[in-house]
């Protein structure tokens, strides 16, 4: 099922079942029993400014957008070590932005880490799991994701994980400010070849 404005379309996603396994983690649907270790990282300074949020002032502020994630369920828990340390989104992407992008179907990604695990390459692994997945399984012809400017550490999951850069846009962030988000795009090698 194919949502469509303006010409362009986002995928459906639903989650439900659905579960991926890497080498150091698995990635699933977020469920109630994530709520202390969702609020652990989630709290931690610095964490969810890279992707546009302030860090959560309390348990009840994480367990309303941990409702949030399990009612719209298109979003990924990264459980390592018997823990959820993070997150991979699969948002709607802007499809005012995209135009030429019209007729394809795709998705955006955002993802967020615990700052005690950067570094160790997880999210590059997490990443890759959740594009071959939206490319095998959902069928999607590209997938997007972007990073303000000042993100380095975004800048370099998003080169290991083989996207091209497309366009700088404007993104007015939960924390009430416009960024410059460079934005890249991966297309499904199987697309190409249709």
């Amino acid at each position: 099922m194919l949502h469509k404005r303006g010409g362009t379309v986002n995928a459906n996603i639903d989650l439900t079942g659905v579960a991926l396994r890497t080498e150091r983690l698995t990635l699933r649907p977020w469920q109630v029993s994530d709520l202390d270790d969702f609020y652990a990282y989630a709290r931690e300074d610095g964490v969810g400014q890279m992707a546009g949020w302030t860090p959560h002032r309390s348990l009840d502020e994480s367990r309303e957008i941990l409702d949030m994630f399990i009612r719209e369920n298109k979003t990924f828990a990264i459980v390592h070590e018997g823990r959820a340390v993070g997150s991979v989104g699969i948002e709607r992407y802007n499809e005012a932005a995209f135009p030429e992008l019209a007729n394809l179907r795709g998705r955006e990604i955002g993802y967020v880490l615990s700052k005690t695990l950067w570094g160790r390459g997880l999210m590059p692994e997490a990443v890759r799991a959740v594009t071959k997945y939206l490319f095998d399984t959902v069928k999607l012809d590209f997938v997007l994701v972007g990073h303000f400017r000042w993100n380095r550490q975004s800048e370099r999951v998003i080169a290991k994980c083989g996207f091209e850069y497309v366009k700088t846009i404007k993104y007015e962030t939960r924390c009430g400010t416009v960024e410059d988000s460079r934005e890249y795009i991966l297309r499904n090698p199987r697309a190409r070849e249709a």
